[in-house]
Formats: C-alpha cells, sequence, structure tokens
C-alpha cells in the first residue's frame, strides 16, 4: 500500500499541477470562444519535436525542446496578432487549419524517423504514471512564474477576454501587447503540458472543467476556482483508475471528465440544477 501510494505520488502532483493552470486557460479560452486553438497547438508542438527527432536530436535534448517551443512561439504569436484584427473568416477556421497542417507534416515526417509513429501515439495520450519528480518541480516551478505573470496583470487579461476592451485613444497597442503575452504564455503552458500528458489529455484538461463550471456559475472567480477542483479531482481519480485497472492514464481521465462534463450539462438542461445568480467580476 505505501508503495503504491509513493509511486502514485508523482502522476498525482503533475496532473494537479495540469488541471490547475489548464483550467485557468480554459476559463479565457471558452470565453473567447476559441476552443480548438488548444489541440491546434499542441499539434504544432509535437511537430516541432519531429523536426527535432529528424535532425538527429535525442527526444530529450535541449534541442529538440527548443525547436518545439520555436515552432510554436511562431504560429501562436502570428494567431495573436490575427486575433486582434477583425477578420472576415472565424478564428476557428484559421486554427483548424493549423491543426489540420501540423498533423498532416507531422504525419509525413514520421515516415522518415525510426519508431516516428509510436512517438505519435506518445503525443496522442500521453504517459504520465511515469513522470519523474524533477519534471514535476521544473513544471510547477515554469507554471509558478506564468501565474505570477497572470495574477499581476488579471483584471486586464479579463478584460480582454470578456471581449471590454476599453476605446481610450492610446491603447490599441497595449491591447495588441497583452494579447500577444497572453497567447505566448498560453504557449508556453500547452508546450510543457503535451510533454507530460498529450495531447488529448491537454485538451480535455482545458475545456472539460471550464465547460462544466460555465454550466453553472456566471462570475469569473467561480468559473476559476471550481474549474481547476472539477480538473484536480478528476485526473486524480482517473489516475487510480488507470492504476488500479491497469489501463492507459490519458484515455481514462479523458473519459472520466468527458463524461462527467455531459453529465452535468444534461442536469443544468433539464432544470435539475439552476446556475447560481451571480454577477459576473
Amino acid at each position: 500500500m505505501k508503495e503504491t501510494l509513493l509511486f502514485l505520488a508523482t502522476p498525482v502532483a503533475a496532473s494537479s499541477i495540469l488541471a490547475a493552470m489548464l483550467g485557468y486557460f480554459g476559463t479565457h479560452i471558452l470565453a473567447r470562444r476559441i476552443i480548438f486553438i488548444d489541440i491546434a497547438v499542441a499539434q504544432i508542438a509535437a511537430l516541432g519535436t519531429m523536426i527535432g527527432l529528424l535532425l538527429g536530436y535525442a527526444e530529450e535534448a535541449m534541442e529538440v525542446q527548443l525547436f518545439s517551443y520555436l515552432l510554436t512561439m511562431l504560429v501562436i504569436g502570428g494567431f495573436a496578432m490575427l486575433s486582434s484584427e477583425k477578420l472576415p473568416i472565424p478564428a476557428e477556421a484559421v486554427i483548424g487549419i493549423i491543426y489540420c497542417l501540423g498533423l498532416a507534416l507531422s504525419l509525413l515526417l514520421a515516415e522518415y524517423i525510426p519508431g516516428g509513429s509510436n512517438y505519435i501515439t506518445k503525443t496522442i495520450t500521453g504517459n504520465i504514471l511515469w513522470v519523474t519528480w524533477d519534471q514535476v518541480i521544473n513544471l510547477g516551478l515554469l507554471f509558478a512564474a506564468i501565474a505570477l505573470i497572470h495574477i499581476f496583470l488579471r483584471k486586464r487579461f479579463f478584460r480582454l477576454s470578456s471581449d471590454q476592451d476599453p476605446s481610450t485613444p492610446g491603447t490599441r497597442m497595449k491591447e495588441r501587447f497583452l494579447n500577444l503575452l497572453f497567447f505566448v504564455t498560453f504557449g508556453v503552458v500547452v508546450v510543457k503540458a503535451v510533454l507530460i500528458g498529450g495531447i488529448f489529455l491537454v485538451f480535455t484538461l482545458l475545456i472539460a472543467p471550464s465547460t462544466a463550471a460555465a454550466l453553472f456559475i456566471e462570475n469569473w472567480r467561480g468559473r476559476l476556482i471550481w474549474s481547476c477542483v472539477i480538473g484536480v479531482l478528476g485526473t486524480i481519480a482517473g489516475v487510480i483508475l488507470s492504476y488500479s485497472m491497469n489501463i492507459s492514464n490519458g484515455p481514462a481521465i479523458v473519459c472520466l471528465l468527458g463524461l462527467l462534463a455531459f453529465v452535468l450539462a444534461f442536469m443544468r438542461l433539464s432544470g435539475s440544477v439552476h446556475p447560481a445568480n451571480r454577477k459576473p467580476c
């Protein structure tokens, strides 16, 4: 029993950190109505890693991570600039093209990399059970630094996500910078999260808890808190379930959180539970 708890402590810590940070960003992404930006960015991050592997670097090498970050920053920086303008097409159309292009290029590159198909499977499902304490500590320090930025600029980020930008002259450039900063920090979080949890788990942690919270909570603070709580509890339950039943951890967590979101949505639509009547912050 003691050995089991010690073994599960690492993935539980990692999944809790991921769930808390992604729950925060998920609330913003849901408010901005760019739901699939996460899975597109995650796929681009995986493509950057594939390029590093193709050039002969080991998967854990710093050069591979640099390729992943560089490609992600280029794509998400471009999207941030586009999202600051009024486009004649929906943002989701751009996101869909980015995702399909990233996936197609990854599949093509996999044909030239030994074990490339296995790596693609790994990037999709992840394997959080085998995360190390060094990875957990590095993840926690990185996310703590990003959290400090967002705590300091929380009101401005909330205003941008709520589409309540100030119209005072001279603020346009500040809004673009803040929007770029938001997406850059979001990109860093996704790249790091995908390396540990995989694309599907990261996408689910971003969307499912925040969706469940939004069904019943109207204010920002409540949504943030409940997104984090639902995500953390769901990942812990999924890790324990996957270990006890000897099944893949990523799909187990995804199924739990996905089913929870559907159950809560049914309860909301059936009228058995009513949203909290509280004004947004």
